[in-house]
């Protein structure tokens, strides 16, 4: 199916030039940090353009894949895919649209990808180094512009005229932010954007519904100094998403890259999606960072996702896992065991009034077959992070319109 790409600003629409019909209110949303990021500029498309090169970068595009086709999502963000339109399609027509391991091929009609913070230059020494440049004096940490970035693939139609995104939205215009100062000189303060990549409101047509796809990936709150700069952005990104859904109340401060102020319709159905790279009691980030959203009061967090895999990878590798608060089988990312262990770091949360009927982190135990695609860190696959797929996983929950879960 010839796909039409439509481009306005900052974003940038792909959809087919008609829509398949969906009746029901009932869809399986999903978010994939896939690790798919590459070291230099235009190796991503390079490398989709050629899917039938055996090499490890290859190899682990058919392993992320491979696990879209198990988890068969209607709905998913991928988080670390860098930005470039035409890989967009590149990953789908060459990829997901092909069948891999005897996987079934699956279809996403409509994606969205808009720019990306990574990597864009700020002017300013933000890391007090002494030098101006580099992936930690950009707006988001990046080699090249839009690396780490995102892209929204779905079945449902995508409502084009009405996404919002907030790739510009500055720091120090979230009142009570938690910008570390005097670390920043008033100068870099004015310019600070919040957002590591970016924010987006994407909103989906579901039926006779419309459901806001909430998406972003905030920083890691490590690689910093005694001031957590990183902590604190990465705490300040997670409470965005808690103010905009909460508007007028809390959300009047907020304007998107249009102009346009304020946040979302009180009663409008959200799923908030992403790596969010903060646990809700383990790791580096900011106490309650998490809890923001989970123990928000219009966010239904119940029927959490789980797998068995989870549980089983941090009994048998022990280390920081042992003294671990989390259960562990709500673990999502697979991380260095001396510290800060497995955490929960991919979050999949509906609004209040959305049911959750399933979910499952994509986690297998070393015993079934499909382990194979989580797999264990191993130096052979150095060259896209140590893992087969990602050091994270693919959560998924399958969420209905229309009361509490």
């Amino acid at each position: 199916m010839r796909r039409i790409l439509i481009a306005a600003a900052v974003l940038l629409v792909v959809a087919p030039p008609a829509a398949e019909a969906h009746r029901s209110d009932k869809a399986r949303f999903a978010t994939y940090n896939l690790s798919l990021n590459r070291p230099a500029a235009g190796q991503l498309v390079e490398n989709l353009s050629n899917p039938d090169v055996d090499d490890v970068f290859r190899r682990q595009a058919r392993n992320v894949a491979e696990v879209i086709q198990r988890a068969r999502p209607d709905v998913l963000l991928i988080n670390e895919f860098d930005y470039d339109p035409a890989a967009v399609d590149l990953f789908r027509d060459n990829f997901l649209e092909v069948s891999q391991n005897g996987a079934a091929p699956i279809d996403y009609p409509y994606a969205f990808v808009a720019p990306s913070n990574t990597g864009v230059p700020s002017g300013k020494d933000l890391d007090n180094s002494g030098t101006i440049g580099g992936g930690n004096d950009a707006f988001g940490f990046g080699a090249f512009p839009g690396q780490f970035g995102m892209v929204v693939y779905s079945k449902f139609p995508i409502d084009t005229r009405r996404v919002r995104t907030f790739q510009h939205f500055l720091w120090k215009d979230m009142p009570g932010n938690r910008i570390p100062t005097p670390f920043y000189s008033p100068d870099e303060v004015d310019i600070l954007r919040l957002s590591s990549k970016s924010h987006w409101d994407v909103p989906i047509r579901i039926g006779h519904r419309t459901v806001h796809f909430l998406v972003s990936h905030p920083t890691p709150p490590v690689f910093d100094g005694p001031e957590d700069r990183n902590g604190r952005r990465n705490a300040d990104e997670i409470r965005f998403w808690a103010d905009y859904v909460a508007w007028p109340f809390r959300g009047r401060y907020i304007y998107d890259d249009a102009g346009r102020r304020g946040g979302l319709v009180p009663g409008q159905r959200f799923v908030i999606a992403g790596d969010q790279n903060s646990d809700p009691l383990d790791g580096d980030s900011i106490p309650g960072a998490a809890q923001q959203l989970l123990d928000h009061p219009l966010v239904n967090a119940r029927n959490a996702p789980t797998s068995e895999g989870a549980v089983e990878a941090a009994t048998l590798q022990g280390g920081a896992n042992a003294s671990h608060r989390s259960d562990p089988r709500f673990d999502t990312a697979d991380f260095s065991d001396t510290a800060p262990g497995n955490l929960r770091a991919d979050y999949v949360l509906p609004s209040w009034n959305m049911r959750v009927e399933r979910s499952a982190v994509f986690w297998p135990v070393r015993a079934d077959p499909l382990s194979r695609l989580s797999g264990v860190f191993d130096p052979a696959w150095n060259a896209v992070g140590g893992f087969p797929t990602s050091d994270h996983r693919l959560v998924w929950a399958d969420v209905r319109g229309g009361g509490r879960g």
